[in-house]
Order: C-alpha cells, then sequence, then structure tokens
C-alpha cells in the first residue's frame, strides 16, 4: 500500500515492468491512522490575508504530513498565500472563470488513489524511495519566487501529501511503453455548492536527463458511480501540479485525460522547462467536470528546442472548460505549434483559451504558430478565445488564428446527398474534428479508449444546431 508518507510495491501486482500505488481511498475500509499535520515555519494567516483563502488553507494543511523533501516549498508557498485573495472575475487571470461554487464550499483533505505503470528502465514512485544519487530535490519548485503561479498552485504546495517521481536517466530511451499516472478522486453524498467538498492534492515530478526519451500518459478520473448530469450529490475538487523537466537533447510526449464528474472541479499547474535541443509534445484531451481550469507554463531555457501542444474540450451542460498556456521561448531557433480545438453543446456550457506565446529579443529565428477553432451547437453559449503573441525579436515567423461558428452547411449536404441523415452527419463531423487531436496521442492503446470515451459524450444529449 501507498501511505501518505512512501511508495511500498504492492506484491499481487508486481511484474517486471509494472508497478502499481495506492493512496489510501475513501471506500477502504481500513486506514493507517495519520500522523500530526507539520507545522510551516510561517502563519498562512495575517491581517491583510483574505480571511476565506486562510480559511482553506488551514483545513488543507490538516492533511497528513508531507514528505520532508516538501517543507522548503511549503515554507514558500505558506508566505505567499498571505498576499493572496481568492480569484473573482475582476482579476485578469480569471475575468472569464467562475470558480464561486469553489470559494463558498466546504473544503475537507480528501486522500485520491494513484494507480502507476511503467517501463523497467524508468524510476517511477515516491520522491523519498530515489536513491540519494540522484538528488533532483532542486526541480521540485518551478515557481521559487512566486510569479508564475496563482492560489491553486500555492494550495497544492501545501497540501501535497507526497511527490510522485518519474525519473528518466541520461541516455534511457523508454520505448516499452509509457508512464501511465492514473489519478482516481472519490465523492461524497450530499455535495452542491455549500456542502463538504472532499479536495485532493496529488504533485508530480518529472525529470528527463540529457538524450533521454519517455511518454506519459496522465488521467484524471472520478471513483464510483454517479458522475452524471442528473446526479446531484456528488462533487469532488482535484487540485493538482505537474512539474517537467527537459534536459539537453531530451524528448517527452506527454498526454493528459480529464474525464472527471460533471459536479466536480479540477484545477491543474503544468510547469515545464526545456533545456537545449529538447522536445516536448503535449496532447490535453478535456471532457468532464463542472470546472476544469488547466494553466500551462512553458518556458525554453536553450536554443533548438521544439514546444507542440494540441488540446481538444468539449464543455457540455454547466460546464466550464478553460485552457491558459503561456510559453516563453529566450534563445535562437526555437519552434513552437499550438492547436486548440473545442466544441459547446449546451448553452450553459463555457470555454475559454488564453493562450500566449512571448518572443524575446534574444529569441531570433523563432517559428511560432497558434490556432483555436471553436464550433458552437447551441444558441446564447459563451466563448472566450484569446491567442497572443508578444514579440520582441524582429527576425521571426510567427502566426496565430481563430474560427468559431457551427458547421458548414455544404459539409452537411455532403453527407444528405448520399442518404446519410443530419444529425448522424453531424456526429460524424464532430467526431472528425475532435479526432485530428486524439489521434496525436502516440499510445494506441489509450488513444482507443480516448476514443470511445470522446464518441460517447459527443452522442449524448446533442443540442440542435444554431
Amino acid at each position: 500500500m501507498f501511505t501518505s508518507n512512501s511508495f511500498h510495491n504492492h506484491p499481487s501486482t508486481m511484474s517486471s515492468s509494472t508497478s502499481h500505488f495506492f493512496l489510501p481511498s475513501p471506500f477502504l475500509r481500513h486506514r493507517p491512522k495519520p500522523p500530526p499535520k507539520p507545522k510551516l515555519l510561517l502563519p498562512i494567516r495575517s491581517a491583510s490575508t483574505d480571511p476565506v483563502v486562510a480559511d482553506i488553507a488551514e483545513k488543507l494543511t490538516a492533511s497528513p504530513s508531507a514528505s520532508p523533501h516538501l517543507q522548503p516549498l511549503r515554507d514558500r508557498s505558506s508566505r505567499s498565500l498571505l498576499s493572496k485573495s481568492w480569484p473573482s472575475t475582476k482579476d485578469e487571470p480569471f475575468r472569464f472563470t467562475n470558480t464561486s461554487f469553489l470559494r463558498s464550499s466546504d473544503p475537507v483533505p480528501a486522500p485520491f488513489s494513484l494507480s502507476l505503470s511503467t517501463p523497467p528502465s524508468v524510476f517511477a514512485g515516491s520522491i523519498a524511495d530515489l536513491p540519494k544519487s540522484h538528488n533532483i530535490s532542486s526541480y521540485l519548485d518551478s515557481d521559487p519566487d512566486g510569479s508564475l503561479g496563482d492560489l491553486f498552485s500555492d494550495l497544492n504546495a501545501i497540501a501535497a501529501p507526497d511527490v510522485s517521481v518519474v525519473y528518466v536517466p541520461a541516455g534511457v530511451r523508454a520505448s516499452d511503453g509509457p508512464v501511465h499516472l492514473r489519478f482516481g478522486y472519490g465523492a461524497v453524498e450530499g455535495g452542491g455548492d455549500a456542502g463538504r467538498m472532499p479536495v485532493s492534492s496529488p504533485r508530480v515530478l518529472v525529470v528527463v536527463e540529457k538524450g533521454a526519451e519517455v511518454g506519459i500518459v496522465e488521467e484524471h478520473v472520478g471513483l464510483g458511480e454517479g458522475e452524471e448530469e442528473d446526479d446531484g450529490g456528488r462533487c469532488c475538487w482535484a487540485n493538482s501540479v505537474v512539474e517537467v523537466v527537459i534536459e539537453e537533447g531530451g524528448k517527452v510526449r506527454h498526454s493528459y485525460i480529464q474525464s472527471m464528474p460533471l459536479r466536480s472541479a479540477h484545477t491543474k499547474w503544468t510547469f515545464v522547462r526545456q533545456e537545449a535541443s529538447s522536445s516536448y509534445e503535449f496532447t490535453e484531451i478535456c471532457t468532464g467536470g463542472r470546472l476544469s481550469r488547466h494553466s500551462l507554463h512553458i518556458q525554453q531555457l536553450g536554443p533548438d528546442t521544439s514546444t507542440e501542444l494540441s488540446s481538444f474540450h468539449v464543455s457540455r451542460s454547466n460546464q466550464i472548460q478553460d485552457l491558459h498556456s503561456n510559453i516563453v521561448l529566450d534563445h535562437p531557433r526555437g519552434f513552437c505549434r499550438q492547436l486548440h480545438k473545442c466544441i459547446i453543446s449546451h448553452s450553459s456550457g463555457q470555454a475559454v483559451f488564453v493562450g500566449n506565446v512571448k518572443v524575446n529579443r534574444l529569441a531570433q529565428q523563432t517559428d511560432a504558430g497558434q490556432l483555436a477553432r471553436t464550433i458552437l451547437l447551441a444558441p446564447n453559449v459563451t466563448v472566450t478565445v484569446k491567442p497572443s503573441l508578444q514579440i520582441i525579436a524582429d527576425d521571426v515567423k510567427c502566426s496565430h488564428g481563430v474560427a468559431i461558428g457551427d458547421l458548414e452547411k455544404d459539409q452537411l449536404l455532403y453527407f444528405r446527398t448520399r442518404g446519410i441523415d443530419e444529425q448522424t452527419a453531424r456526429n460524424a463531423l464532430l467526431f472528425a474534428f475532435g479526432a485530428e487531436i486524439v489521434s496525436r496521442i502516440p499510445f494506441e492503446k489509450f488513444r482507443k479508449s480516448i476514443t470511445s470515451e470522446v464518441q460517447r459524450v459527443l452522442e449524448s444529449k446533442q443540442t440542435p444546431s444554431l
């Protein structure tokens, strides 16, 4: 069993290439008594602190004791929280994203389950179990001065019970399959806007050394039944952070899948640091959650660096799908491509995409492009698309574009003239729209399961066209 402080191999599920780790879940009858809660070096309340933030922070620090590797990060984040207020639509980063239902909830620290499989050439487990010769603690905090993250990244830092580490030694090419991280979150009956909200805070650190390659599949799902729209009592909040460090010449293919219950929330930060000649390919599929907010910060730290981002969101009744990305290029010959797609199928659905690419003065001969495409299937839909290029260098090739609308009539006509009814035609076109992103997941096993899930979501309760 994986306790809050360390990983232990489960003897009945171990093999040469697969290992499974678990945090105690709310569904286990017997759980070990948690150790005393950690004491932060500084209080998380002062005269100027937002009382709502202070109350939530104090409740979340009642979770089991964190790994000692986390203590410097917890201390830094506790200081940062002293000056933060709960984000509102008056704050620019949250101008289009309403988080008030989380603010009014009664948070309760909650465990989560983590099942993990990995190629034999890659270490995956608790940071406490990593050999001391691999000193990677310095990589733990991607935001040492607190200028990149926000309230949610700080809350994760003070509440995370441990750090799950994926470590790929120099020169290793993990070709036996991806590292698969599957996070499961429990729900409680009697949830709702003002009810008790179980909050889980997983944290992952990925370190890929010089010349190494690895694939990662990161899944976030709900546990138990009652995850459909008409379920009035189940809710949970996952607040996760993933840090990725790619050294010179390293390559990471990262797939992120979020299909949590429709009354839940998932706030997530992903920090990526890429050194010279490294490559990072990221594919995101989000279909679940009442609120899904992903903040993605990528910094290219050397020349000849490549970053490719693809995302596909589906927003149904009372859902907010939000992606905020920030890519910083500081060195010559950087390459960056970003494609964001979204389908909104209900009038109460909402989608937000705010993407920023900053090309600084030394990033000459940069090639960067952004494209956002959104399909609206209902009237009075709220969609915010805001691609942005900040270019200081003068020798670059950069572009961005946006397209928003319903399906084209001539596309539907093509199907109708071949005897296919309109609804079947619409379903086929919508699926093909998302399939461009799904097909970029490089692992067939997961690509097939995601394809089935996306098809199920798109065909459920379709709303007539505009």
